[in-house]
């Protein structure tokens, strides 16, 4: 279904709603006059079609044909529709194209494929590698080893059942001893370890419970977008969210396909960029969901000068331990080795299976007598090289994996004749060596494994072993070089605007590990690290209780970031950290000695009598956060591209990672202060002037003049609307304030959006600008 092809509605203004069975369609629906009078132009609702049973995410479909009936099924969606509409806002909707739930009980395709085997017709929706494992899909659901567990598989019928999970029998089986009968499935339940080296499907990252699509068959993509279409072409929806773009095996061809699909409607991609990396030019979607956006405004509030003493003051607080030195890069990779050697092991036996099937069948004697092993070998080096997610059939290959990173994937072969597989490996990814079937299928599932690896070696590994800067280790970000100085703010800015004006731009979201505002407060410290280094040797003074200096570093930082606050959250949130970090403890090697040493610092420590000194520190501060929270704030929502705001983030939000971040807000909220005064008028600016922030607006920066002009950050949109912030505003006022700093206005008279009374023209005193908050919102009035 195709539908209508009306001109793209592009929002001028996004809010994310996280629905789930405490926040149906119909509280949704009930937060709409209060979220038109915010300002924003749409709702961006997540994923609505039918999930796993009581999901609070929504990610885990189970079936595209229907929207889930726990949010209030398709007649409350369209309900909300209809509110939303006679309000002026629209929909946008996130879809997961990528993954299904790995849950035969409810997701009915699957069910087919556990019963008929390849034969289904539904065989071909999942990315499953028959010829392993004899031809069964290993299904890591057992609590331990078979022997252990196999009273506990009981046949129902023709059902095999183990605890909650349900499977179906191959017809004719129901009767054999379960020995046999087990033999018989086209699947096999197995110990949930062998995840890790065994599996024969592709997952999402290395979470065994969500199963890989392959969307890039055409039958597949019909079917799991027949219901999307549908709400598009009846006006439901005007635009789309596509998660996790980079899992796919061929993203460009997806792209272009949902795109004519569509008819072209607004659509992002949750596409995160390395420090550098731009989007593929030939992608034909607005832009991304703005991560590369929430890198450059928190890079902007940074002081670089700061970070690099507060890495310092990090080396000797925790240096002597093991991956604690405080250098980023070999961070990384320690990080990506683990990853390859434990969770995605399967993942790269696999595309060590394609490269030796390719090398033995080849007609090119440089490929031949090549061992799997030195496949594998080469395939780990080059991948924990990769300085991006992966790379793609559109763009250049030969950047991505580099010669540069060949040359040191050959260093790693103790014997030099076997390092020749590294440039087999390289060959294949480059597609130097045919374009078949087979090396079609390495290319993606390099790709694919590439992505995969970056994901869980950045984001939830090294993010977790590098902390001299919480606020840094977000998603999108470079821990490395936290800082972003005013001309590349700004060259980035004006990049945007001329390549992707309608991109998406967020700086806190569902995935985001601290709100934005946490991560304001977090960022001051680059302005007083001393301080900062003093008061956590106070603190730490006799080192009892301290499980680990990086532990308490990370701690520490967390409850300065939060401020006083429930110490069950604080606990849930570091007792992640320290299971993502992986170095005492994990998701799968649990320590429980480590686990409870960490929470009796906690519950002693930030958590106790101590925190209060950090929570004193960060009251003096105070001040300086407001500056750097506000400052966030309004240049989200002024900058280029299209602003998505994360549900309570209008007024001040702290929030730590999911699910503490996902957790329901209400509506309407009480006072949203100086936030959300500051929210609200930008936002209902940008609804009154969308020629302003468009496709066709401008952006220019303006430069301040004076003493302490580089405290001023200020660009000017389409030469009518101003926005200036305070930056670094501890440095500034330690170094006098703003003395006798001029910002210069472009032409006209200025008035104050949020003090309409208060007007400026020309040479400007940046203290008056400032006089009443640390930013300031000005329009041309004449």
């Amino acid at each position: 279904m195709t539908p209508e092809r009306p001109d793209p509605v592009v929002p001028t203004a996004t809010y994310r709603l996280q629905l789930q069975p405490e926040f149906p369609f119909g509280a949704a629906a009930a937060a709409v006059p209060y979220l038109a009078s915010l300002g924003v132009s749409h709702l961006h609702l997540s994923p609505v079609l039918e999930a796993v049973p009581g999901s609070l995410h929504g990610y885990d479909v189970v079936d595209h044909a229907r929207v889930r009936a726990e949010l209030g099924g398709e007649d409350g969606l369209r309900a909300l529709a209809r509110t939303a509409k006679e309000h002026g806002l629209g929909l946008v909707l996130d879809i997961v194209p990528n993954h299904m739930a790995m849950a035969p009980r409810h997701n009915r395709a699957l069910w087919e494929v556990l019963r008929e085997g390849p034969k289904s017709p539904y065989a071909r929706w999942f990315d499953i590698d028959w010829e392993a494992q004899g031809g069964q899909v290993l299904l890591p659901v057992l609590g331990q080893p078979l022997g252990a567990e196999i009273d506990r598989l009981e046949v129902d019928g023709d059902v095999l059942r183990y605890h909650d999970h349900a499977f179906p029998l191959r017809e004719g089986t129901e009767e054999l001893p379960v020995p046999q009968l087990l033999d018989a499935q086209w699947y096999r339940p197995v110990w949930w370890r062998l995840a890790r080296t065994e599996l024969n499907y592709r997952r999402f990252f290395s979470i065994s419970e969500l199963i890989g699509l392959r969307v890039e068959v055409p039958e597949v993509f019909e079917a799991t977008h027949a219901k999307i279409l549908q709400l598009l072409h009846d006006g439901v929806v005007d635009g789309l969210r596509i998660d996790h773009p980079d899992g796919l095996a061929d993203p460009d061809a997806y792209l272009q396909r949902l795109h004519e699909a569509t008819g072209g409607r607004w659509t992002v991609v949750e596409k995160i960029l390395s420090d550098g990396e731009h989007l593929p030019a030939s992608w034909p979607v607005a832009g991304t969901t703005g991560y590369d956006a929430l890198r450059h405004v928190d890079g902007l509030f940074t002081d670089p000068a700061g970070a690099g003493e507060l890495l310092g003051q990090y080396r000797r607080f925790a240096a002597p331990q093991t991956d604690r030195g405080g250098n980023w890069e070999a961070t990384v990779r320690r990080a990506a080795y683990r990853v390859l050697e434990h969770e995605l092991a399967a993942e790269v036996d696999r595309l060590t299976r394609v490269a030796s099937r390719l090398c033995v069948t080849s007609p090119d004697p440089a490929l031949r007598d090549r061992a799997p092993w030195a496949l594998h070998t080469a395939l780990r080096e080059l991948l924990v090289r990769i300085q991006v997610y992966r790379p793609y059939e559109s763009g250049d290959a030969a950047s991505v994996v580099t010669e540069e990173a060949a040359a040191q994937a050959r260093a790693a072969f103790v014997v030099p004749e076997e390092a020749g597989a590294v440039d087999v490996v390289r060959g294949l990814v480059l597609g130097r060596h045919g374009d078949g079937p087979d090396h079609l299928e390495f290319r993606a599932r390099f790709a694919q494994t590439a992505s995969a690896l970056r994901a869980k070696s950045v984001e939830d590994t090294a993010f977790y072993r590098y902390v001299p800067l919480l606020s840094a280790t977000e998603v999108g970000g470079n821990p490395g070089s936290p800082a972003m100085p005013p001309e590349d703010f700004h060259a980035y800015c004006a990049r945007v605007q001329r390549d992707w004006p309608g991109t998406g731009t967020v700086v806190s979201t569902h995935d985001t590990k601290r709100s934005a505002d946490l991560r304001a407060a977090l960022a001051v410290l680059t302005e007083c690290p001393q301080r900062w280094a003093d008061t956590l040797a106070e603190v730490t003074r006799t080192g009892e209780g301290v499980p680990d200096a990086q532990l308490a570093w990370a701690a520490w930082q967390t409850v300065f970031g939060l401020g006083p606050a429930d110490p069950d959250r604080v606990q849930r949130a570091l007792l992640k950290h320290i299971r993502e970090a992986g170095l005492y403890t994990s998701w799968t090697e649990q320590e429980p000695p480590y686990e409870e040493a960490v929470a009796a610092f906690v519950a002693a420590g930030p958590c106790g009598a101590p925190g209060e000194r950090v929570h004193a520190l960060r009251g003096t501060l105070e001040p300086h956060i407001r500056a750097n929270v506000l400052g966030t704030a309004l240049v989200h929502l002024t900058m280029p591209g299209v602003p998505d705001l994360y549900q309570g983030t209008e007024g001040e939000y702290r929030a730590l990672v999911d699910p503490d971040n996902r957790r329901p807000v209400g509506f309407p909220p009480g006072d949203l202060g100086d936030k959300g005064a500051v929210t609200g008028a930008a936002l209902r600016l940008r609804r009154r002037r969308p020629e302003v922030f468009g496709d066709a607006a401008t952006y220019a920066p303006l430069t301040a003049e004076g003493p302490a002009a580089s405290h001023c950050a200020a660009y000017v949109r389409s030469g009518e609307v101003v926005t200036a912030v305070t930056r670094l505003s501890l440095r500034l006022a330690e170094a006098g304030g703003w003395r006798d700093t001029r910002l210069t206005l472009p032409p006209g008279r200025w008035a104050d959006v949020l003090a309409p009374e208060r007007e400026f023209t020309g040479h400007t005193r940046v203290d008056d600008l400032f006089a009443p908050l640390p930013v300031a919102l000005l329009e041309r009035v004449g």
